[in-house]
């Protein structure tokens, strides 16, 4: 394992302290912007202790393999889904072997868009982010069945209309602590929108389950939670409420960051730490060729972040999110999503099969489970 520290504490404490609001800048162009949050002060450091970092010990272990193109894992109770981006096939997974729980109709796939991420209420009815006709959407689904004979019911669409390209279309949802949805956005190759609110495109979104926007966004009836982002594809929450989410970049530096209520992450004005009080900078950066960073899991004190040029698994201490510890560099190709097993263990999907890099190996492409050291 490769250890590193990407940028002193001391320079992401005065970077913090510089942290406002929303919408510092105004957007190139000329667009008729939503009302701007209140102003706040700059976001809390996590408070997780150091002491409960976490990593991961031992070699991983196939769960499965010879997926195709495998974008994100969900737990519908104990039994994981797994989505598959070209495909459309929503997989369930019965011992060492998969079968297809439902496949989501009109799934257009170009690039990077298709099937992308899913996830899983606290009702287990599953939701589906994938790009369809009129662009990305999220839909709803039952599940029924029984573990081993699990199969997608009727479904809806909670939100149509997302800009999709074949290229940066976000993708990731999850569920926050507060119960509400959120997913990720990429600008679609319209880089100017992400600088929008009235735009989806470049955001992070919350919404309720039923896909309204909450009453307390930082945009009054509108989605946006956070905005000025490039290809957001992984968001992650610690264990005292702070959200942390994984950008790509263009050319120079892909990002781990804090996310706050209505604030401004620069693209493309910017593009990482940039130290201008009008965005919110990040809190580490790399190279693309070190990251490209997909999935993100949040374990005990942990940021774990899939990286797919970089083909590392890479854990960031909350505590001090300027240091990073790389595991497995190389030897599973490129790394998609990471998330934290309902048994403890650690879980992440390759994505050798995505028609990027250097092409599948023998079993490609396949889940992985790694025990965790928690010290």
């Amino acid at each position: 394992m490769t250890k590193h520290n990407a940028r002193p504490l001391a320079a992401l404490l005065a970077t913090a302290a510089m942290f406002l609001a929303a919408c510092g800048a105004e957007p190139q162009g000329q667009r008729t912007r939503s009302p701007e949050p209140a102003p706040a002060t700059a976001a809390p450091a996590p408070t997780s202790p150091a002491a409960a970092q976490v990593q991961p010990t031992g070699d991983p272990a196939a769960l499965t393999t010879g997926l195709l193109t495998p974008w994100s894992v969900a737990f519908f109770g104990q039994t994981a889904l797994i989505s598959e981006r070209d495909t459309g096939n929503i997989l369930e997974l019965t011992g060492s072997t998969t079968r297809v729980v439902g496949t989501i109709s009109d799934v257009v796939q170009r690039g990077e868009s298709g099937l992308l991420g899913i996830a899983v209420d606290d009702e287990q009815r599953l939701y589906v982010y994938s790009t369809g006709p009129d662009g990305n959407r999220i839909q709803r689904f039952a599940v029924a069945g029984t573990p081993g004979t699990l199969a997608l019911g009727s479904g809806e669409t909670i939100l149509n209309g997302i800009p999709a390209a074949s290229y940066h279309d976000g993708g990731r949802i999850a569920f926050g602590p507060d119960g509400m949805l959120y997913a990720t956005t990429g600008d679609a190759g319209n880089r100017d929108e992400s600088q929008d609110p009235a735009s989806l495109a470049g955001k992070i979104l919350r919404m309720t389950p039923e896909g309204a926007a909450p009453d307390d966004n930082p945009f009054a009836g509108s989605l946006v939670y956070s905005f000025g982002h490039r290809n957001p594809q992984g968001i992650a929450w610690a264990e005292d409420g702070t959200m942390f989410a994984a950008e790509f970049g263009q050319d120079t530096w892909d990002e781990l960051n804090i996310i706050r209520a209505g604030g401004n992450y620069g693209w493309p004005i910017v593009e990482g730490i940039a130290g201008d009080p009008s965005y919110i900078d990040p809190v580490q950066q790399w190279t693309p060729d070190e990251a490209s960073p997909s999935g993100i899991a949040v374990v005990d004190g942990t940021i774990f972040i899939a990286n797919l040029r970089g083909q590392t698994l890479r854990a960031v201490p909350v505590a001090s999110p300027s240091d990073a510890t790389d595991h497995y560099t190389g030897t599973y190709g490129r790394i998609r999503h990471v998330t934290h097993a309902p048994d403890g263990s650690l879980w992440f999907l390759t994505s050798n099969t995505d028609g990027y890099g250097t092409g599948p190996r023998d079993g490609d492409d396949r889940l992985l489970s790694v025990p965790l050291n928690r010290g």
